[in-house]
């Protein structure tokens, strides 16, 4: 087992870099250590200067509820995670596990007892930026910038660039030197590699997947949890004081697999393009062009994995996400979930509205226009696209031209 992983983790690592931005973060052209930022943490510090917003503190939770307020991050959307992969590692466990709050634009990370509370922002410009807020009262409490992040979070795994990375790691094996081993998930894994060292509530099925698992060895499991049996919520598993939910909902952690990867095509062809830009040649074109693929193919699901059974939620979370629209004039939008044979209703990414992709240069953002037409045309003619039925193809077009103001005049 081991060396059939250490195989697929030798080839994995060799696509990574070949779909990879390889300049560095600090290109002239991308200036991502001092270029100025507009992400929602920079207007928050504004407000907290400013006198125009106060966050309030928990002897608990500290700032969590606050900042996710300020943030408009919902607490249904609240994943936790057990395994060790964090700046405070040593506070998490299955009693204690660490706690993320996300929406389109931030995600925030709590940790119960931890000195710091975790905010990743999306800039349109540079992709995701890192900071970490003090938990402790003070009269005018500020975010502080960090790139300790980045050890985790700017790798092959997030494409060359600060990313999103969702790691789905694997039981320890009950041997001598044993080590953890996992998965980088996203929308297209199937749900029997996710979510290993994750709590996950809600229905799924008789699909099985590795979360609610003890990341250790089996020797030493608490058996505090039956993987075999769908938890409905987390209510008396653990404490759950500073918790602002019982829940761990599978609902939000799929979304987040779609929306971690997303966001990092994202960031990827922004960056691609503008080095390409001020330098053309050396096949800065070829590799803009790799990346418009990569994500029109990724942001139109045609490797989405299936669901074998259909998925409930527990938190609300998927009322939430739905209600925020748009909507076309038959009500049609690209946030309406599915969860019966996939994540979402209509098959393109609700991130087609994001700042990251209203930030990328209007050449750029014509070249996936024209990729997302002649996919949804059926002019692509590979396998792989046959999934998207015709009825997809048109309902996309249709609600993108009601709802969507920057579309090039093929697509009306």
């Amino acid at each position: 087992m081991t060396a059939l992983l250490a195989t697929l983790t030798a080839a994995g690592v060799a696509q990574q870099r070949r779909d990879a931005f390889v300049e560095g973060r600090d290109h002239p052209a991308i200036a991502y250590s001092t270029g100025p930022v507009t992400d929602a943490a920079t207007v928050l510090n504004r407000r907290l200067a400013e006198g125009s917003l106060h966050l309030g503190f928990d002897p608990i939770s500290g700032y969590l509820r606050s900042v996710l307020d300020a943030l408009n991050v919902p607490i249904e959307s609240q994943a936790l995670v057990f395994s060790q992969t964090s700046s405070q590692a040593p506070l998490i466990s299955m009693h204690n596990p660490r706690a993320v709050y996300f929406n389109d634009t931030a995600a925030v990370g709590w940790v119960r007892g931890g000195s710091q509370l975790e905010v990743m922002a999306q800039d349109g410009r540079q992709g995701p930026v890192f900071y970490v807020l003090d938990q402790r009262p003070v009269s005018v409490p500020q975010l502080t910038r960090t790139d300790q992040c980045l050890s985790c979070h700017l790798s092959w795994d997030t494409l060359g660039v600060p990313g999103l990375l969702l790691q789905s790691v694997l039981p320890l094996a009950a041997e001598k030197n044993a080590y953890a081993m996992g998965f980088v998930t996203d929308h297209r894994s199937p749900l029997s590699e996710r979510w290993g060292g994750w709590y996950v509530t809600g229905q799924h099925g008789a699909t099985q997947h590795l979360g609610n698992v003890p990341v250790m060895p089996a020797d030493r499991g608490t058996g505090i949890v039956n993987p075999r049996d769908p938890l409905e919520s987390l209510a008396g598993r653990f404490d759950l004081s500073g918790y602002p939910s019982p829940y761990s909902d599978v609902v939000p952690q799929m979304v987040l697999a779609h929306q971690s990867r997303m966001t990092n095509l994202l960031t990827r062809l922004g960056w691609e393009a503008r080095v390409a830009i001020v330098g053309p040649g050396a096949g800065g074109d070829t590799r803009v062009q790799e990346a418009v693929n990569d994500l029109v193919d990724y942001m139109l699901f045609v490797d989405e994995e299936a669901l074998a059974a259909p998925v409930h939620g527990t938190s609300g979370f998927g009322e939430r996400f739905t209600a925020q629209g748009p909507r076309d004039t038959r009500g049609r939008s690209l946030r309406d979930l599915d969860l019966q044979r996939r994540l979402l209703r209509y098959p393109c990414s609700y991130m087609i509205y994001s700042d990251a992709f209203a930030a990328l240069p209007g050449p750029i953002r014509d070249r996936v226009y024209a990729r997302m037409w002649r996919i949804l045309q059926g002019q692509e003619r590979g396998p792989r696209y046959a999934r998207l039925s015709g009825a997809d193809r048109q309902a996309v077009i249709q609600i993108l031209r009601e709802t969507k103001q920057d579309l090039p005049p093929f697509f009306l």
